[in-house]
């Protein structure tokens, strides 16, 4: 098969638009992409909190898919294994961000999250005004369905400290409710 020459039918399965884009169908890989990125583009803003930062996140995961296609084995759901991809991809943009700019910013540098974002109404923006830690282990817990244990190894956290970071996330919520 040739690259992006194959007509997609916009009802063919992830199992089948991932077959054909690993073979260097880029058909294949636009449609996944039509597919998916709008969930992807939300839980990189939703864990990070900024526009630009989510948009770059959401660029180098989708890069990174097309790179590693080839090694996905199907032992999960493509979106399954897309979502990891963008969490790990999120969790190290954040941390970089991080260590670039602890050079320049008092640590306890409080940023307003940008808010800019037509498609981010209600729950959504109070979850941006969260602080980070608690932001990232409420978005992971509650909204995408980790475990604390699962939260405590992405994170590099004691399990205690994702759990008492949730429990702080939802009294924060409440609060500004």
């Amino acid at each position: 098969m040739t690259a992006g020459i194959l007509p997609l039918n916009s009802t063919m399965s992830d199992f089948d638009l991932v077959a054909l884009a690993s073979q260097g169908n880029r058909a294949a890989f636009k449609q996944l992409y039509v597919n998916h990125h709008q969930r992807i583009y939300a839980l990189a803003l939703r864990l990070c909190g900024h526009v630009a930062q989510a948009e770059e996140i959401t660029q180098e995961c989708f890069i990174l898919v097309w790179q590693k296609l080839p090694q996905f084995r199907g032992d999960s759901q493509f979106s399954t294994w897309l979502h990891s991809i963008c969490v790990n991809q999120a969790l190290s943009s954040i941390r970089k961000q991080k260590s670039f700019w602890a050079r320049f910013i008092p640590i306890e540098s409080d940023i307003e999250p940008h808010s800019t974002d037509e498609g981010y109404q209600g729950l959504d923006k109070l979850i941006l005004k969260l602080p980070e830690r608690a932001r990232m282990v409420f978005v992971l817990c509650a909204i995408e369905g980790y475990q604390h244990e699962e939260i405590a190894k992405l994170l590099g956290i004691a399990v205690g400290t994702s759990k008492t970071q949730y429990h702080r996330a939802k009294q924060l919520l409440q609060e500004m409710l």
